[in-house]
């Protein structure tokens, strides 16, 4: 039998083969670590051969890595997380990238990067060399860094001079992605240090409320994080906030509402009801596609006004015709809508506990004909060992390497923690949704998984129990 070691060795010599003949049939390359990101830069993972290959070379040599590295070092670098955070904030809000950018891949040295953002050019050296020693910035000679492939996400690909006079506007216009990377090292990163301390208090240990998180204690005020954005003194942090949920739409795949249900099977005026639906991005998408099919748009008030001058700015003839209707609902109240063909959830299970996620889908239980449809587009966390009861297709890594890939899959259990921090909710694996959904008078019936993905936007369809 083969070590360990040598069986995680073996998996990546296959793996880098097979990528780099998949390449060479697609005609696209593996990325540089030392190149800025562009999205082309990640066409190779199109093909679902190289896509896979990719995800066992990164899991094994992370694998690899917390075997062979000694594990007073492994165990600090996780107690020490913080430190990577705090200085890529410092980083971040100090223009660096973009100054980087505007420098050249040679690279710029820190006293002219200094000069520019205000920052005390020895500091920010000691804050970039930290991040540059885990590949966030490259220090290419003694005191000269210049960008690499992960720190070119955080490019606002604005005039440095400009974000930093005017840092009210800095996100304006952007992709996103900076602007979902400061909401994390503002209210994310302080809301983290009061975790334990939500977790100890008898009263908010076991509480599913959503004012007894740890940002509640960390702003000492027992408010929701929208009550908290709410404020006219947070009106920068609600709009960056808004920003970076762009920046999460774009990490998820374009069609994936087209793949999460057959829409086409539907008959033709069937009703699909998108509860808490925003401005309805969705449902743009499927109007567009399946122009038989009538949608409603239910949120919130000021949303729904949002959600007009959306509509009617890129589908207004579907609102004049009467095909997409946008309607002012809160989900824990009756719903108005009782002929729906389908009731759907985009990612609105994860902003709220068990006891709250209850109120709604009893409601939209009670509100459903028996041919009624439920559908939750949700991250389904897969579980970190095998799972005898999971459903058929559930695609688990090979032995030796964890079943959910590791730390390849971050993304969705990072995304779990943040909802409890925020708003004492959470992610769940599928076997939580179906005793959640059982509690509510709905029964799964299927689960639909986006290829080569196992945990980010995946659809639970479930119908209605018969009483």
């Amino acid at each position: 039998m083969l070590s360990p070691v040598r069986q995680l060795l073996a998996f990546i010599t296959q793996s880098v083969e097979t990528l780099e003949a998949a390449c060479q049939s697609s005609g696209t390359t593996i990325p540089d670590l030392h190149t800025a990101f562009t999205p082309p830069s990640e066409d190779f993972r199109a093909n679902p051969e190289a896509a896979e290959a990719a995800r066992i070379i990164a899991a094994a040599a992370l694998q690899l890595e917390a075997i062979m590295t000694p594990p007073q070092v492994s165990l600090y670098r996780i107690l020490t997380g913080y430190l990577k955070s705090a200085a890529l904030r410092i980083c971040l809000e100090a223009g660096v990238t973009e100054i980087l950018r505007e420098g050249g891949p040679q690279g710029t040295h820190v006293r002219e990067i200094a000069a520019k953002n205000g920052q005390d050019s020895e500091k920010l050296a000691r804050f970039m060399r930290f991040l540059a020693t885990h590949h966030i910035y490259r220090e290419v000679s003694p005191n000269v860094f210049t960008n690499t492939r992960i720190s070119s996400m955080l490019d606002t690909q604005k005039p440095s001079a400009e974000i930093l006079a005017d840092p009210e506007h800095k996100h304006d216009g952007t992709s996103g992605l900076p602007a979902l990377a400061s909401h994390h090292l503002d209210e994310s990163f302080k809301a983290s240090a009061y975790a334990w301390e939500a977790l100890a208090d008898p009263a908010t240990a076991r509480s599913g409320d959503p004012t007894a998180t740890p940002l509640a204690r960390s702003l000492r005020r027992p408010e929701t994080l929208w009550t908290y954005f709410s404020r006219p003194e947070e009106q920068f942090r609600q709009h960056r906030f808004n920003i970076g949920m762009k920046g999460v739409q774009a990490l998820q795949p374009p069609d994936a509402i087209l793949k999460a249900y057959n829409w086409g099977g539907l008959a033709a005026g069937s009703l699909v009801v998108d509860v808490g639906g925003g401005v309805g991005t969705s449902c743009l998408t499927l109007a567009a596609k399946f122009p038989e099919l009538k949608f409603v748009v239910q949120d919130q008030e000021k949303v729904v006004e949002q959600g007009k001058e959306l509509w009617n700015t890129k589908m207004p003839a579907a609102i004049s015709s009467g095909q997409v209707a946008l309607q002012v609902h809160d989900f824990f109240t009756p719903q108005p809508q009782t002929g729906a063909a389908v009731f759907l959830m985009k990612q609105i299970m994860h902003d709220w506990s068990d006891e709250y996620c209850i109120k709604i889908l009893t409601q939209l239980s009670a509100a459903a004909a028996p041919e009624t449809t439920l559908l939750l587009l949700e991250s389904i966390m897969q579980l970190a060992s095998s799972d005898p009861n999971a459903e058929e297709g559930v695609q688990e890594a090979p032995a030796p390497l964890l079943p959910n890939y590791g730390a390849v899959n971050d993304l969705g259990y990072s995304a779990d923690m943040v909802m409890f921090l925020l708003c004492n909710s959470q992610e769940r694996t599928r076997m939580h949704f179906v005793e959640l959904l059982a509690r509510t008078g709905w029964k799964v019936v299927a689960v639909r998984r986006q290829p080569g993905d196992s945990t980010f936007l995946q659809c639970i369809e479930a119908k209605k129990v018969a009483v």
